[in-house]
Parts: C-alpha cells; structure tokens; sequence
C-alpha cells in the first residue's frame, strides 16, 4: 500500500540532494545568511565619529567633551578650528556628529548660568541622529548633576540631599535592549520560508520540464499521496534548517530561549506545512521553474516587509494592516520571538497557531485543487 509513496519520496530526496553543490545551498547557505543578518541587521549605535570645534578651550568645555568620548557612544576622530572643515567632514561622511561650544562657556558655567552647547548631526539616517541626540542628553544631565554636586559639597562642605525624583526604566524580555535579540528571531523565520517556499515551488514544475509528469501520473499513487510525496522531503529539510538556524542564534549570539521548545518546534512544523501548501501552489499554477523562482521571490518581499520584521504592524495605514493577516510569516515570527524572548506558550499563541492551521488548510486544499485540475 505505501510502495508508492515511500519509492516518490525516495525519488524528491535523491533528487533534491545528489548534487553537493545544493546540499551547500540547502544547508550550508542559511547558516550563512544568518551570521550575515545578525552582524549586518542591527539598529544599536555605538562608535559615533565625533568631530569638535571648541572655541572656548576651557578647562570646562575639555571636561565636557571628555565625557561624550569616555560614554562608550562617541569616538573623537577630529578637532577643527573652522565651520567648513567640520562642514566637510560631515558632507564626506568622516564625521556623523559635531559638537561646537562657544567661546566663554566656562565662563558663564563658573558664573552658575546656563551656556549653550550645540549638536550637529548627520540627519541622513533618521534612527542614528535620534539615538545621537538621546546619549547626547543623557550625558549633559549627567554632567549637569555631577556639577550641582560638586558646587554645593564646595560651598557646603558637603553633598545635596538626593531630593529629585529619580526614574529608574526597565525593559521586559529584552533587558539590554539589544537588536540582535529583536531581529533574530525574525530571520530565523525569514530564511525557513524562504528555502521551504522556493523549493516546493519548483518541485511540480521541474516533473513539467523535463517531462516526467506524465511518468508520475500513471504510477498508482494516489493525489494526496503525490502531494505528500513533493511537500513531505522539503518538510525534513525545512524541519533541519529551522533547527541549525535556532541552534546558532541561541548558542553563538545568545538569543534567550525562554519558553517551551517542544511547544515552538509543533508551531514551526505548523508554520512549515504552511509554507509548503503555498509553495505547491505557486509550482502548480507556473509553467518554468523560471515562472516559480519570480513567483516565489514576488511573494516573498511583500510578505517580508507585512510581517512585522522591521516595521511594526501598528504603524501601518488601515488596509495594510488587514492585508498583513494573510501572511504566514507575520504569525511565525510573533510565535518565535514571544517562545524565545517572552517565555509564553500556547495558552497566549493560539491565535497565531490557529491563523497558521487556517491558512495551511486553505493553500493546501486550493493547491491540491489546482493540481487535479492539471493532471486532468
């Protein structure tokens, strides 16, 4: 009863896997792709080029601009005298903040007035300017407080009664606030799409092609067994890929795994079926593999960019918004980064899960539609 199936999924995973070079590609290329994103896809700012232009040269101003590179945030890469050099670093990219402090700050800082110090910053990349603009805050209230100490240990021999309100901020499931911990998650979802989604576009077909379909028509498999037989082998090594991606993120760049990984591996092979329902679909409906590998990458960028994985969905226009509940990975990513980071399971995930099995119900039962439709 099941010759015919075990000899069609014999016959994909040969197929599939014979040639080394895509064994490399199946295998070898996501762990890749992955070390590429998670050093490439990061919004944290360190190591700003700071240039300065001190008019004042005062023991106060050195003090101040000492605290900007000794932050962590900021490293000094010039000192200019003129409004052009600093002009031109900055056109050039050299520099990508400036600060300019007026000559008699010290002056007026000794004399208890408030001097102005001011920030230029490269405006080019609107995420870099507003975290520039948010250290350099932090650090001027910092010397700020420093100086009232100071002043009033020196007029009273002693320090100031901690009498302000003092806000202590937390960050729940990310404590550093880390975009690696924000953005793997997604990428691991990302890549086990992209390769579950590609490949089984391509497997009906590559049958058309090279003219085999025919062959596998008139076998006795019957039309649930030929869809398990193309869908099932590309499942495995969806399955396998999953596992190195998740593995590496959480060995090697410390992605916390705080939830249950039995609950999250059924919420991938449920987000895998997915997958493989819609990539069946895409083969069934494209002549040349040519037609399935555009098709694929066509879906791929718009559900990409609806998924939540760089933009939030609350900050989409109406439409938009509703149009993103038809994106497998939109629920897939939600689900791994609330097991990773989060810790929730499935008493709060089953919105997604059932999102997942509705849409895998529906691609699935309009794919194997289609390709009764062909193969009559």
């Amino acid at each position: 009863m099941w010759a015919p199936l075990r000899a069609m999924l014999r016959k994909e995973f040969i197929q599939t896997l014979r040639d080394p070079r895509m064994r490399v590609l199946v295998f070898v290329a996501p762990l890749f792709q992955l070390l590429v994103f998670a050093y490439a896809a990061t919004t944290d700012v360190r190591h700003v080029a700071l240039a300065v232009l001190d008019r004042d040269r005062s023991v106060e101003s050195r003090e101040v601009v000492a605290r900007f590179e000794h932050s962590g945030y900021f490293d000094r890469v010039a000192n200019v005298a003129r409004e052009d050099e600093a002009r031109s670093l900055l056109d050039r990219g050299e520099a990508q903040a400036l600060i300019e402090v007026d000559a008699g700050f010290g002056a007026q800082l000794a004399a208890g007035r408030s001097p102005q110090l001011q920030l230029i910053a490269d405006g080019a990349d609107s995420t870099t300017v507003g975290a520039v603009v948010g250290y350099a805050s932090q650090i001027l209230r910092a010397d700020a407080g420093d100086r009232l100490i100071r002043t009033m240990r020196r007029r009273t021999g002693h320090a100031p009664p901690a009498t302000l309100i003092e806000l202590r901020s937390r960050a729940w499931f990310n404590e550093d606030l880390s975009s690696r911990n924000f953005f793997l998650p997604g990428i691991a979802g990302m890549l086990v799409t992209l390769m579950t989604l590609i490949l089984t576009s391509m497997a009906v077909v590559r049958e058309r092609e090279v003219g085999t379909m025919e062959q596998v028509m008139v076998t006795p498999l019957r039309p649930w067994e030929f869809i398990l037989g193309k869908t099932l082998p590309f499942a495995v090594i969806g399955l396998v890929d999953a596992t190195l991606v998740l593995v590496a993120s959480i060995g090697w760049f410390h992605v916390p795994m705080r939830g249950n990984p039995l609950f999250l591996l059924g919420a991938v092979i449920l987000a895998l079926v997915t997958t493989l329902s819609m990539g069946l679909l895409l083969s069934s409906v494209s002549q040349t593999q040519q037609q399935a590998l555009m098709g694929g990458f066509l879906f791929l960028l718009p559900a990409i960019m609806l998924s939540g994985f760089m933009f939030p969905i609350s900050n989409m226009p109406p439409g938009v918004r509703e149009l993103t509940l038809i994106n497998p990975l939109r629920y897939l990513i939600e689900i791994l980064r609330g097991v990773l980071l989060k810790g929730i399971g499935f008493e709060v995930l089953w919105p997604q899960c059932l999102a997942l099995a509705i849409l895998g119900i529906a691609s699935s039962g309009l794919a194997t539609w289609r390709l009764r439709k062909t193969a009559d």
